[in-house]
């Protein structure tokens, strides 16, 4: 197991559990108490968790995962994901980008120019996406407007629902909380369901970016039956079942490798 899976683990073992102590820790990652210590300091300089006696708990403000919080987590399948659905993305398009870690790795990533891509226009509702796509160099950049929520810096509301509507988009990166073959796409949010609705009704293409983590949750707010959705893409995990019958449903899916195959070929393998 590679450090950045293991202390993917570490913050969900706090995450479920709260308190865990270290040679809890240890035993059940099969690593020394040395390590879990190094890798809980790691993650305390990150204000991720806090270290005490004898054990490591999320920091208080982490009952409900932030946007910091989640953005640590599976960071590389993120990347990978962010650098596949990069490849869909046409000179001239207007681009649509929900919040989420997912689609913030994505902006991070689309730098101004890269590939010939020029002249891109963008729509959000993620103060952090459109911060990320400044950096990069991109200036046509939409901000939905509406009340700022924490924990995933989400604008929502009324008025993000409004200038939303407004809008159009081609492709539209969508983040999910969970997905499941027969429940659809969730998210445990209703002020954002409803955004990501209102996102999805005014574009051409929806495409979901989300990890193999996702898999199987059904969260509080339903977003959004499965073929309502034109492309996926993900990594592979443990989920081959799960994108065949993405794939029979008629979905384009686009696959990275997970973690766990690390040196295997991590081209994306398409199937529009």
């Amino acid at each position: 197991m590679y450090p950045a899976q293991r202390r993917d683990a570490l913050v969900r073992m706090l995450s479920t559990e709260g308190f865990v102590s270290i040679r809890d820790l240890a035993a059940r990652l099969d690593v020394s108490e040395i390590t879990i210590r190094r890798d809980l300091k790691v993650l305390q300089q990150q204000g991720l968790v806090e270290k005490v006696v004898g054990g490591g708990q999320l920091t208080k403000s982490a009952n409900e995962p932030t946007f910091m919080h989640k953005r640590v987590l599976q960071q590389a399948e993120k990347e990978r994901i962010a650098a596949a659905a990069l490849t869909l993305i046409e000179p001239g398009m207007t681009i649509g980008l929900s919040a989420g870690t997912t689609t913030w790795t994505l902006a991070n990533r689309l730098r101004y120019g890269v590939r010939g891509i020029e002249r891109l226009t963008f729509v959000t509702n993620s103060t952090n996406v459109a911060i990320a796509l400044k950096s990069n160099g991109w200036d046509d950049i939409h901000l939905t407007g509406g009340h700022f929520r924490t924990p995933s810096d989400a604008l929502v509301g009324p008025l993000a629902e409004e200038s939303a509507r407004r809008l159009h988009t081609d492709l539209l990166f969508l983040g999910v909380h969970g997905i499941d073959l027969a429940a659809g796409v969730s998210t445990p949010n209703l002020q954002e369901a409803a955004i990501d609705r209102v996102l999805m009704e005014r574009t051409e293409t929806v495409v979901l970016v989300f990890d193999h983590t996702k898999w199987g949750i059904r969260a509080l707010a339903h977003l959004a039956a499965l073929d309502e959705v034109d492309v996926v893409v993900t990594d592979e995990g443990d989920n081959a079942r799960e994108i065949a019958q993405l794939r029979q449903l008629g979905l384009g899916v686009l696959t990275v490798s997970s973690s766990q195959s690390e040196g295997a070929d991590n081209h994306g393998r398409t199937a529009f």
